[in-house]
């Protein structure tokens, strides 16, 4: 269904992208008007239907809540009614999701700048399916690590806000820890880090870019490929340590993204980058990836970039300028108590991330088994006939 503006009091409708971030919230959604619902009354939503992405995230399923329950579907989203008797919803979900159905349809989309597949070519993939006791118990085993996913993200989350706030008092000086009392001093930028202009003289060709989830991250890494210039002697040679400056603007970096070279020890980077290094004698390398990572740099950087000078995504901000900026920072030991306490944070979302990665393998690998039939589930005596 196409929907216009977003109608007060309208119809909520279900888009692609509430699919992908699973946001599937009435009050979150787009509207539309009653008439319009109406006439597209085949994609209205009843508790238990299927909800599957034709593009973008081509195969994403969510399923129909009793809260979705008369919603309606935008286009590029194919509603789905478990045929009653023959497969169940909690079932078909497990298996639309799984990773044998998802690379079967992703085989058959076709476009190149937005991937899709259409509906007749859906209603022809085959879903493999047992009787419905064993759809039942797979479901409900599968749905066991469902559960302990959702946990699992949500301490994520939890973790990650609590960081946050701990950098955003603690890195501003608006919260001190015991035993501090020194007041915070400005300092110049050029007084606490020196510029890296070494070019790329040994022949490295560990080109990386820089991930928001990531940081600086090998090209080859990240993309599965290099994106580089075949002649990469210009690029800046950074060892482990360094930072980077990328002036292109996304989300979560109005001003850029500040990242220190920590994953490998040495690579180059594109001349585009601004490079720097940590020389004043005393100061905390943590506490400054904190401080950068924070966003406390960001009113320093929109000072010098140029208004309405944004070229391609990239801030206009001068080399010279930017190393005179300055730095809002308590004395170095006050420094490295900071970065203990942000590190014990960070350490714990890691660590909860780690789990997260292990209980996703554990799931795709029981699906694997579970949904082609290569383990079968124990049914108790009374179902299996």
């Amino acid at each position: 269904m196409q929907t216009g503006d977003p109608v007060e009091g309208g119809v909520p409708c279900v888009r692609v992208v509430d699919i992908a971030s699973r946001d599937l919230k009435r009050d979150s959604m787009i509207t539309t008007s009653h008439e319009i619902s109406a006439a597209y009354s085949r994609t209205v939503l009843k508790t238990g239907d299927l909800m599957i992405a034709l593009r973008g995230i081509i195969g994403q399923t969510a399923q129909a809540t009793r809260e979705l329950e008369g919603c309606n579907l935008t286009r590029g989203i194919a509603r789905i009614s478990p045929k009653a008797g023959t497969v169940t919803s909690d079932f078909l979900l497990q298996s639309l999701n799984g990773p044998e159905f998802k690379s079967l349809i992703n085989r058959q989309a076709n476009g190149s700048a937005l991937q899709e597949i259409s509906i007749a070519t859906l209603r022809k993939a085959p879903v493999l399916l047992p009787p419905i006791s064993e759809q039942k118990r797979i479901a409900e085993t599968l749905q066991t690590w469902d559960r302990a996913i959702d946990t699992v993200e949500a301490l994520i989350a939890n973790a990650r806000a609590q960081k946050q706030a701990l950098m955003q008092q603690l890195l501003s000086g608006k919260r001190r820890l015991p035993g501090f009392s020194e007041p915070w001093a400005w300092a110049a930028f050029a007084d606490v880090f020196d510029r890296v202009k070494t070019k790329n003289a040994e022949g490295n060709t560990n080109v990386l870019t820089i991930s928001a989830q990531h940081g600086l991250i090998s090209q080859v890494e990240y993309f599965n490929k290099s994106v580089a210039s075949d002649d990469v002697r210009g690029y800046t040679l950074l060892q482990r340590g360094d930072f980077a400056y990328n002036k292109s603007y996304s989300d979560g970096y109005p001003m850029g993204a500040i990242k220190p070279l920590d994953r490998y020890d040495s690579g180059i980077v594109s001349s585009l980058y601004i490079c720097f290094r940590l020389t004043r004698r005393g100061c905390d390398h943590d506490f400054f990836r904190h401080y950068f990572e924070a966003g406390l740099f960001n009113r320093e950087i929109a000072a010098i970039a140029q208004e309405g000078a944004r070229n391609h995504g990239l801030l206009n901000v001068s080399v010279v300028e930017f190393f005179e900026t300055s730095l809002h920072i308590p004395q170095p030991d006050e420094q490295a108590a900071i970065a203990k306490v942000i590190n014990a944070a960070e350490a714990e979302e890691q660590s909860y991330q780690a789990q997260l990665t292990a209980l996703r393998q554990e799931k795709a690998a029981l699906m694997q088994q579970l949904l082609t039939g290569k383990r079968r589930v124990k049914l108790p005596e009374s179902e299996v006939a």
